[in-house]
């Protein structure tokens, strides 16, 4: 059976916008691969707007988009940061982060109002992004004699397999690269090396 390990997320980071009322929405899309990413974000994004009314944003991360968050920051509960990651959601992104920032214009718009601004502004930044397609893979440290390197290094350039570390003494160490759909290659391959502990990272 084939393994789908590909999934579309965006390039760099991009820029939306939506008025209303004179309140500004001020959006900002952003490639993450952890929540740490989404926190440093989130928290220079905060010091940049500190004169900003709300700061909300949702994210969605990984290959099957498990982690995923949606935050109101203040404004009426699911106002905000749902309409965010529904944007997300229907572009079929994932490690992605939208931020948007609200200046208030001094007019309540309702929740409503608040739904359709959030998700205007995430749905203008995500029409501005690239969008790539990223290849979901797992990191294995491969540890092996120096007898057994032809071996290794003939399986790494058969699978091209990029190369994260690697040092070579007498005994060997690499961190490989492996997409998803060949990891059962991968497996079968190192099994047979003579000497080599193979451990996930």
């Amino acid at each position: 059976m084939q393994i789908k390990d590909t999934y579309p997320s965006i390039a760099s980071r991009s820029d939306g916008l939506f008025k209303d009322l004179g309140s500004r929405f001020i959006a900002q899309a952003y490639p993450v691969e952890n929540e740490e990413q989404v926190k440093d974000t989130v928290e220079r994004l905060r010091k940049e707007y500190h004169d900003a009314r709300h700061h909300c944003y949702a994210y969605r991360i990984g290959f099957d988009g498990s982690i995923w968050r949606a935050n109101d920051d203040g404004e009426p509960s699911g106002s905000a940061g749902r309409p965010i990651l529904g944007q997300i959601d229907s572009a079929g992104l994932s490690d992605v982060l939208v931020v948007v920032v609200r200046y208030f214009g001094g007019i309540k718009l309702g929740i409503p109002g608040l739904i359709r601004a959030y998700r205007s502004a995430t749905a203008d930044a995500l029409a501005q992004a690239t969008v790539v397609e990223k290849v979901a893979g797992k990191d294995f440290r491969v540890a092996f004699p120096y007898l057994s390197m032809n071996s290794v290094m003939k399986a790494v350039k058969d699978l091209s397999l990029p190369q994260r570390e690697q040092s070579f003494a007498e005994n060997c160490e690499m961190v490989l690269r492996v997409r998803l759909s060949q990891e059962e290659a991968f497996r079968e391959r190192m099994s047979g090396v003579d000497g080599l502990v193979l451990t996930e990272v």
